[in-house]
């Protein structure tokens, strides 16, 4: 096993020079973390696994050494997932120690910890270095435990959480080598392009790694990858499941049927496994960033928790690399995809259904509603824009807005907006 400073050589190639790979830069986050990193406060990054995080970090310390003059050697990364610092006896303490005697004692460092979920009692020893003010704080994990364990309660008020998601369309279109349009000219001339990788977008959906690589089969290989990973590392482990078929089987069912509504008692006779095994489970998946529930729209929360539920996936890509799939999977994929985006936007989303359905009812800032359905087709069933009309009748002066997306129709009929999906991905809408 090599020593703890190797360890933290190879980790931190800056400290001699050597170069790093900082990928593609993700503004919006990037610009967040930075504007963050100033206030003095723990910088806190979660999101599901591979998602980007590690090379956000990696940004970061790009941008300290080449644009902000930082010494090289004031810039600690660790990443706690790495097999050799877990053999370590209490491993923060000792990497600290080794780099504060070994390579750097001065002020004004900086300490980014890389998946610290993975170490036992990090919460109070993130704490006391806080208190200390000794470094500059950045933390990352792939669960929603990161926020919702100890540390929330040690340090309330002196941490700023940046959820990391994978490939929002805009991105997507970067990172397949193409210029994103600015403005309506652009935008226009680009149309055919843009539906053309909304398409693959749809299909393989946005982690960064593996919309980089040009192999069909390694995306594949690299998305199954990737859930196997998530679903051991961070719901099996974590919550030490017993039942791991009764789990696999649970996960691939809600995954197949995305954006379908259920219930507990449905699942339960579908795949045989009890009522609260199921529930546990999806909380688990839900705390692993993969799945969400939705609710029933309901101004009251009996009528909510009466009618079933609505589940989505985190990205279309991985729905698809572990799913059965059917024929009418495009037009799952496209909502999917959809409540992927609103849930970016830190949206709360709902679904209603009478007489017609509405994919998301969604609460506005200002406390009023939209409502939209998702029609990944050019040839427009009456029943969604009845849907909308009919929800919108029921309550009235509450609804600012209904839209229905469409593959590539753009039009205004009455008091429903059509807007096509890829422009309303790219904000352009």
């Amino acid at each position: 096993m090599p020593s703890p400073l190797a360890l933290l050589t190879a980790l931190n190639p800056w400290w001699s020079g050597r170069p790093f790979d900082a990928g593609i830069l993700r503004e919006k986050y990037f610009t967040k973390i930075q504007k963050y990193l100033g206030t003095g406060e723990i910088v806190v990054l979660t999101g599901v696994r591979r998602s980007g995080k590690t090379t956000l970090l990696f940004q970061v310390i790009d941008d300290l050494i080449r644009n902000r003059g930082v010494d090289p050697r004031s810039i600690l990364f660790v990443n706690c997932d790495e097999p050799e610092i877990a053999r370590l006896e209490n491993p923060l303490e000792t990497l600290l120690e080794t780099y504060r005697r070994d390579v750097y004692g001065g002020d004004k460092a900086y300490l980014i910890l890389d998946e610290i979920q993975t170490v036992e009692g990090w919460e109070r020893w993130v704490k006391s270095l806080y208190d200390r003010k000794q470094f500059s704080l950045i933390i990352s994990g792939s669960t929603s435990y990161l926020l919702d364990s100890n540390l929330s309660m040690l340090i309330a008020g002196r941490y700023l959480p940046v959820h990391i998601y994978p490939l929002d369309f805009a991105e997507y279109v970067v990172f397949s080598g193409e210029d994103l349009p600015h403005d309506p000219v652009t935008l226009a001339a680009a149309r055919y392009r843009l539906l053309h990788l909304l398409g693959e977008y749809l299909r393989e959906g946005g982690f960064p790694q593996v919309v980089l690589s040009d192999d069909e089969t390694i995306r594949r290989d690299q998305l199954k990858a990737y859930y196997d990973s998530i679903v051991y590392r961070d719901i099996v482990r974590v919550n030490e499941v017993r039942n791991q078929k009764a789990l696999a089987d649970l996960l691939v069912y809600c995954m197949t049927n995305v954006t379908s509504p259920y219930s507990y008692r449905n699942l339960r006779e579908v795949l045989g496994i009890d009522f609260e095994t199921i529930k546990e489970y999806l909380y688990y998946a839900q705390r692993a960033k993969i799945l969400f529930e939705v609710q029933y729209f309901s101004y009251s929360l009996k009528t909510q928790s009466r009618n079933n539920k609505k589940i989505y996936c985190i990205d279309n890509g991985l729905r698809n690399a572990v799913s059965f799939r059917f024929s009418e999977d495009e037009g799952r994929l496209a909502e999917n995809l959809v409540f992927i985006e609103l849930k970016k936007q830190v949206r709360e989303v709902y679904y209603w259904k009478k007489q017609g359905e509405v994919d998301f009812v969604v609460k506005n800032p200002d406390r009023s509603l939209s409502a939209i359905n998702v029609s990944y087709t050019d040839a427009l069933s009456t029943r969604e824009e009845k849907a909308l009309l009919e929800f919108a009748d029921l309550h009235g002066s509450g609804v600012r807005e209904c839209i229905l997306l469409t593959k590539d129709t753009e039009k205004r009929e009455g008091a429903v907006r059509y807007i096509p999906l890829w422009k309303w991905l790219l904000g352009a809408g």
